[in-house]
């Protein structure tokens, strides 16, 4: 199988501050990864490496068979998709939503003086429409809820046809409908072969789509566990990984956690 993500011994640090520790890790073709790890274990920062935007302080990380610091991340960036609170906050609130999903083609966040085709704009009011917000194309980015806001970023995540499509908390700040919504388009994107390789990052198990195959636990900066979704989310684990005595529970395809009692 091809390797879409490799990385060796890789180690963030800033200043005295040791972010990532070591991590090594390796995606490969067809494969759906969730990242999970308490608030500061490293998850976004993985994240920022997988997506070209951050180079190690030591070890090595291929992306897409590239490798960072040898090749030109302008070029590697547009086969990447990216849903991100950090992305979100870069998009002007007058933004027109049809707009935030077109500029993801030059890998912008706001028109200038590009130009597009008409294929373009029929991509782009098609993902609109698979994520259910097709009738929002002339509305702007400031007057969305949550909901809207966190659909239309994947609608762009897709803009590229990516290779590789990274979702950092893309279900944080929905009530449980809007949760739902999201995790079953979600689920459709991870159950299509033709669909990019997935890493989505949470804090909850409860927002794991249906689908997704691997999981990685990262404690303190350090790989705590990783590997099929069933190996990796035990109560053992979990508990380790987050510092609580959990008891998990899985219904069909879908996982919950709790504090035992």
């Amino acid at each position: 199988m091809t390797v879409v993500l490799d990385l060796q011994d890789v180690s963030i640090r800033r200043g005295p501050k040791t972010i990532l520790d070591s991590v090594s890790w390796t995606v490969q073709e067809g494969e759906r990864w969730v990242v999970l790890g308490r608030n500061g274990a490293g998850k976004t920062t993985l994240l920022q490496i997988a997506a070209g935007r951050m180079h190690p302080s030591a070890g090595t990380a291929h992306v897409l068979g590239e490798r960072l610091g040898a090749v030109d991340v302008f070029e590697l960036r547009p086969r990447i998709g990216v849903a991100s609170a950090a992305l979100a906050d870069r998009i002007l609130p007058s933004e027109s939503v049809i707009d935030v999903v077109l500029t993801a083609a030059y890998g912008m966040t706001g028109r200038w003086r590009e130009q597009y085709e008409d294929l373009d704009h029929e991509r782009a009011r098609t993902l609109l429409e698979v994520f259910g917000v097709g009738d929002l194309a002339a509305r702007t980015f400031g007057t969305l809820s949550e909901g809207e806001r966190k659909r239309v970023q994947i609608a762009r995540s897709l803009m590229t046809d990516p290779e590789l499509l990274l979702l950092d908390e893309p279900a944080a700040g929905l009530d449980l409908g809007g949760r739902e919504e999201l995790l079953a388009a979600l689920a459709e994107i991870a159950q299509d072969r033709r669909a990019p390789v997935l890493v989505l990052v949470t804090h909850h198990v409860e927002e794991i789509p249906e689908g997704f195959t691997h999981g990685l636990l990262l404690r303190d900066g350090q790989v705590h566990v990783a590997g099929p979704l069933a190996e990796v989310l035990t109560a053992e684990h979990l508990s380790a990984a987050f510092g609580t005595d959990l008891e998990v529970e899985r219904h069909e395809s879908r996982w919950s956690a709790r504090a035992r009692r």
